[in-house]
């Protein structure tokens, strides 16, 4: 996979961004001059002088008799005829003489300048006080030698701005390269320090596997913009802990579910003889469907495709659970009564989940009754279920610890206490609760309670 370096991404944007400063500055300033603010005033002639003077260095020749004069060529000539007040000429760099052809007016206003050597004079003639700068007189390299060429009275083209610009950058290209070349180690500087938190970020990252997913990256020395990267990388991390400990937890619950009632299955299979073999059998077979039911559900909830938004009438749910059960406990030599409201009682889930939790307590519940007893089931009308027996029951310090994983009360209590951990998941999944109260007649009643949906 190829990777782009941030450095020069960066260091290309601020190359970019430079130009374009530069550029929107340089207008910027021309559009001052134009304008009229003072320090910048300048005229659309004016620009034209730095195109005036290349025309006016192309027209130096010498003559026969080896002396340099002008010989204006053609793109001069139209100018002239375009600018009847355009002047020119040139002095000689040693003599300081003028070139023959120049314009008498700027040799008498400009020769006795020429004795300081001046780098660089803007000048108005005599007589024309509403002119701008309108002259501009400047030593110049030619094939001739160092001249000083002076030009005035110029018109503006539009081409002008090329050779403007051209002029500019000549003066300003190192500025520009060294401001570049600096913005360039800046560049590299900055994100390579500020990059240092999501560096050490990385190398966490790199430590962490399967067995260290507990482990999350420090958020607290990340700037602003690297720490959402931080934060949802931690998120990630959180999310996968959770699924690889609901997978182990999954496979562990299934390990310890299954040993108990396979045990005892294969203990009463080798006393076949035993008058309640077949019901025992039976019972057993209830017990690992159960078991299995609710484990599938419990890793079914842990995906999110998983949906728990079907429309479930818990008078039918709990009626069809108690049908499943209610030969088994005829056989067992207990009851169990439904007492119900007439209207459906709706509520949202996931069907197969509620249908483990239900069966699971009405497990329970014939478990723990006497035999002769009768197990009560009801549903309220504010979706509120109750399963009632009246068995040993459970102690008011134990009622928080039953829904705990693999907590008994002793080893003389049948199971291995997954049941009703599984089963206040599956309800918690739903937005619902489970607990216990005291029966009181004696026993435990078990109440879930779900979000009443109305239809």
């Amino acid at each position: 996979m190829r990777r782009h370096s941030l450095v020069l991404r960066i260091g290309g944007c601020l190359f970019f961004a430079q130009i374009i400063a530069f550029t929107i500055a340089w207008l910027f300033t021309i559009g001052l001059g134009l304008g009229g603010v003072d320090i910048f005033a300048t005229s659309l002639d004016e620009l034209s002088a730095i195109r005036a003077k290349k025309q006016v260095v192309a027209s130096l020749a010498m003559n026969d008799a080896m002396v340099l004069e002008f010989r204006p060529p053609p793109d001069l000539v139209e100018d002239l005829a375009r600018a009847p007040g355009m002047k020119f000429a040139a002095f000689k760099g040693l003599s300081r003489d003028p070139v023959a052809g120049s314009s008498p007016e700027l040799v008498a206003m400009l020769r006795p300048l020429i004795e300081i050597s001046p780098t660089h004079v803007h000048f108005v003639l005599p007589g024309d006080p509403s002119a701008i700068r309108a002259g501009l007189m400047e030593p110049l390299w030619t094939p001739f030698g160092r001249l000083h060429i002076a030009v005035y009275g110029q018109k503006f083209r539009w081409s002008d701005i090329f050779y403007v610009a051209v002029e500019d950058m000549r003066w300003l290209i190192w500025y520009f390269v060294m401001a570049t070349l600096m913005s360039a180690g800046a560049a590299w500087f900055a994100v390579r320090w500020g990059l240092r938190p999501l560096r050490r970020a990385a190398e966490q990252a790199a430590g962490i596997d399967m067995n260290s997913l507990h482990q999350r990256l420090d958020a607290n020395d990340v700037s602003s913009e690297v720490g959402p990267l931080v934060d949802a990388v931690n998120d990630a991390l959180a999310r996968l802990d959770a699924g690889v400990a609901r997978q182990k937890r999954f496979a562990a619950n299934a390990a310890h579910e299954l040993r108990t009632p396979v045990t005892v299955l294969g203990v009463r299979l080798d006393a076949p003889e035993e008058p309640t073999f077949k019901n025992d059998l039976k019972r057993d077979h209830r017990r690992i469907r159960n078991i299995v039911e609710q484990l599938l559900a419990s890793a079914r909830l842990g995906e999110q495709s998983t949906k728990l938004d079907e429309t479930i009438d818990l008078v039918a749910l709990t009626r069809t659970m108690i049908a499943d059960a209610a030969l088994l406990a005829l056989k067992a030599r207990r009851q169990i009564v439904l007492e119900a409201p007439n209207p459906p009682v709706f509520i949202k889930g996931n069907r197969p989940a509620l249908e483990s939790v239900i069966a699971n307590v009405i497990d329970n519940a014939l478990r723990a009754e006497p035999e002769g007893g009768t197990v009560h089931v009801r549903v309220a009308a504010n979706a509120t279920l109750e399963v009632i027996d009246h068995g040993y029951g459970v102690e008011k310090a134990d009622r928080d610890l039953i829904f705990e994983p693999f907590w008994r009360k002793n080893d003389s209590i049948p199971g291995t206490g997954l049941g009703l951990a599984i089963a206040k998941e599956l309800i918690e999944a739903h937005n619902g609760r489970i607990w216990v109260e005291a029966t009181p007649s004696g026993g435990a009643t078990f109440k879930l309670s779900f979000q009443l949906n109305a239809k």
